[in-house]
């Protein structure tokens, strides 16, 4: 039964109860202790919102991950880095890079459509990789992860998708919560020092419900293995910034089956302004540090405000009815990178530099209609129709010029799911989706960058190229055994090239918008083949998926610092696997294990031939974890995870691999409850995934050679009343 046709009391408790699955979908055990391993006891199935048909966990023919609210808490013991936590627990999802920009953080491969309660927050438009830093994770419910490359949400998942879902009301009467946090290197340095504080107020009065929340954080400098502050990145950190979160929710019920919902959410992140990155020696194994001092430009900052009004209908004339109207603000504000780029004089004759602003605004409607019972309720149909217009620029902020144009890319699609049981054991799945989109770019002139003087270096004719594609998913689930199941899908996604690079990156004059073949959509297949099994307290889910895209997407680096989108041929095998061993109502293990391989067609002649780099794919990754709950107050949580080497056909880059050991205690006081998180228990010393294994240009490489974070303590305390 649908979770949308439960009166809404049952309904009220059926929500609490989906943040209790476990990271693998073949187990939907939970406990009430945030850092206890997960029960026995089987609960009804969860809805996996992220679907447009409201699949059920664990019989979907594609992979599918539920974060819970438990393994968030688990995280957050440990880290408030959002990156941090996807990377620890998503299947597939490359190492994070410790960054406020999230750039080479993929997923198979390929990029992550980021949602919030089903709003797009990704900006495929200009990918300034700021998508996953757009709310605090003391805001969310739970995480659902659709794997590989999908078409349910439009434009963006050649990946996947991540759905951030909120919290909600948690039932009759007033509850509140609140929480604070400290952080520091292992030495206590005064700079290093953090902490977070996060506030929480939810009821049910009448036909009402309403959600108030809050978190601010205040992060210090990060210090590596050997103790010295982590180097700071221009394109944006999350280390010696603040950042506060508000999200107002306020519901309506007409009846047990009708309610609307109003929800607004605002995540600011503002970077420090009184450290200065040091040049490190890529060819010398020195990293990139940094030191107390004034940067060239206004710090970098991340502004996201997402707006959301839902309505839904459980039983209008026996269909399932969802309406969705949203918008998203986002800006993004880089640094100026000190290397020569963008200078400018002041009234004084100073020569300055100038930096860059994504300023992006999203307006969107989504309806969705379904209908279950059909043909002896064996089928399911789901039909709808989704509007998008996202406006998008890249602005010089001092000088007041456009780095890229402003693009407007409006989109509509509709689509139809059919989900029919052909036996009690076996299921077929399959779908369709028109997308027709388009791109409108008035004319402009390239930016010299080597002035402040607007130089027509090459003028460039506007257009409205528009592209019309069909998209199919087709996916089949059979029920082998009652502790065997087998699954296989095809699935299409659809994405857009960075435009905004491909636009300020035009070097030869007398083109158009509209004949430029590097605005061509990016059409990615993922085809999966999978099994899942469940023996009462264990299970194990297996998965191989092949991403290929005829006309793919691999960001090149040139000698001045620039990054160049080029359009190859692109093809990745994979595989991953996921389990959980509930030893018994005290002791939970997990594991997962992926492995990644792909090549591009640098030469054109439609071979592939040439690796993939850590901008594209993850390394092969092993993870073990280990909840125990000792008593009725004590619970702990060790993890582990090893990424292991990968050489590329480039020699000038190579991954050393390294392990990382994290761990958590969580106690029980007679009021609220405390925990303490260390964050690389060993005190690892190491350079990051993206610094070993990411192709930098030759003015950039010594900048952006970074190492991670070293042991990291965090005592937290929270307090439910």
């Amino acid at each position: 039964m649908s979770i949308t046709s439960q009166p809404r009391p049952a309904r009220l408790r059926l929500l609490l109860l989906c943040t209790a699955l476990p990271a693998s979908a073949v187990a939907q055990t939970t406990t009430s202790d945030a850092n206890a391993p997960s029960g026995a006891d089987d609960l009804s199935p969860v809805v996996v919102t992220a679907t447009r048909n409201k699949s059920v966990a664990g019989k979907t023919p594609q992979k599918v991950t539920i974060i819970t609210r438990e393994q968030i808490e688990q995280q957050l013991a440990i880290t408030q880095d959002p990156s941090q936590v996807l990377s620890n627990l998503v299947p597939s999802y490359s190492p994070s890079r410790q960054k406020l920009n999230n750039t080479g953080e993929t997923f198979r491969g390929r990029s992550v459509l980021f949602m919030i309660d089903g709003v797009p927050q990704s900006n495929p438009l200009r990918d300034g990789g700021r998508d996953s830093y757009a709310i605090d994770l003391s805001m969310v419910e739970r995480i659902e992860v659709i794997h590989g490359a999908s078409a349910e949400h439009g434009l963006g998942a050649t990946g996947g998708i991540i759905n951030y879902v909120t919290k909600g009301s948690e039932g009759a009467g007033v509850h509140q919560h609140a929480g604070i946090s400290l952080t520091s290197d292992d030495d206590f340095k005064s700079d290093g020092l953090g902490h977070k504080l996060n506030y929480r107020l939810s009821g049910q009065q009448g036909d009402w419900d309403y959600q108030f929340a809050a978190s601010r954080e205040e992060r210090g400098v990060f210090y590596d293995g050997n103790d010295e502050i982590v180097g700071m990145a221009y394109h944006g950190e999350i280390q010696n910034s603040t950042s506060y979160d508000l999200m107002a929710k306020a519901g309506y019920w007409f009846d047990d089956n009708q309610n609307l919902e109003f929800s607004l959410n605002h995540f600011d992140l503002d970077i420090g302004d009184d450290y200065v990155p040091v040049s490190g020696d890529r060819d010398a194994g020195i990293p990139t540090t940094a030191r107390k001092g004034s940067p060239d430009s206004d710090p970098g900052y991340n502004e996201v405000t997402t707006a959301r009004l839902s309505y839904s209908h459980a039983d209008w004339l026996g269909n399932d009815v969802d309406a969705q109207l949203y918008t998203q603000r986002f800006r993004a504000q880089f640094g100026a990178t000190g290397l020569g780029s963008f200078p400018y004089q002041d009234d004084a004759g100073n020569t300055l530099y100038d930096y860059t602003r994504n300023e992006s605004d999203k307006v969107g409607a989504k309806f969705t209609l379904s209908r279950d019972g059909l043909l002896d309720d064996r089928l399911t149909l789901t039909t709808g129709l989704d509007l998008l217009q996202d406006e998008t620029q890249q602005v010089l902020v001092e000088t007041n010029r456009n780095y890229v144009p402003e693009s407007q890319f409006r989109n509509y699609a509709a689509f139809l799911q059919g989900d029919y049981d052909l036996t009690e054991a076996l299921s077929l799945h399959a779908g369709v989706r028109q997308e027709h989109a388009k791109l409108n770019v008035d004319d402009y002139s390239t930016v010299d960058r080597s002035t402040s003087v607007e130089n027509d270096l090459v003028s460039v004719n506007g257009g409205s190229p528009s592209f019309d594609e069909t998209l199919f998913n087709a996916g089949i689930v059979y029920q082998a055994t009652d502790w065997a199941q087998l699954y296989a899908n095809y699935s299409e996604g659809f994405g857009m090239p960075d435009v905004g690079r491909v636009l300020r990156g035009v070097s030869t004059p007398g083109q158009d918008v509209d004949t430029l073949i590097d605005l061509s959509p990016i059409v990615t297949d993922n085809r999966e083949i999978g099994a899942r099994f469940n023996w009462d307290r264990y299970g194990l889910e297996l998965s191989y998926y092949e991403s290929n895209s005829d006309l793919g997407q691999r960001i090149q680096p040139d000698a001045q610092g620039n990054y160049r989108v080029q359009r190859e041929k692109t093809e990745i095998q994979g595989i991953e696997i996921t389990g959980e061993a509930r030893l018994n109502d005290a002791h939970d293990l997990r594991l997962s294990y992926t492995h990644a391989e792909g090549k591009s067609d640098t030469d054109g002649d439609g071979s592939v031939d040439t690796k993939l780099t850590g901008r594209d794919l993850a390394p092969d990754t092993l993870k073990l974890a280990w909840s125990a709950s000792w008593n009725d107050k004590l619970s702990t949580h060790l993890q582990y995870s090893r990424y292991f080497d990968r050489s590329f056909d480039d020699p000038a880059i190579e991954f050393d691999g390294y392990g990382l050991l994290d761990a958590s205690l969580a106690y029980r006081l007679p009021v609220g409850r405390a925990s303490l998180g260390i964050e690389n228990l060993t005190d690892e010393d190491y350079f990051t995934y993206y610094s070993q294994s990411f192709p930098q240009s030759s003015a950039l490489e010594d900048d952006l050679y970074f190492k991670g974070r070293g042991r990291t303590l965090t005592l937290s305390y929270q307090l439910d009343f």
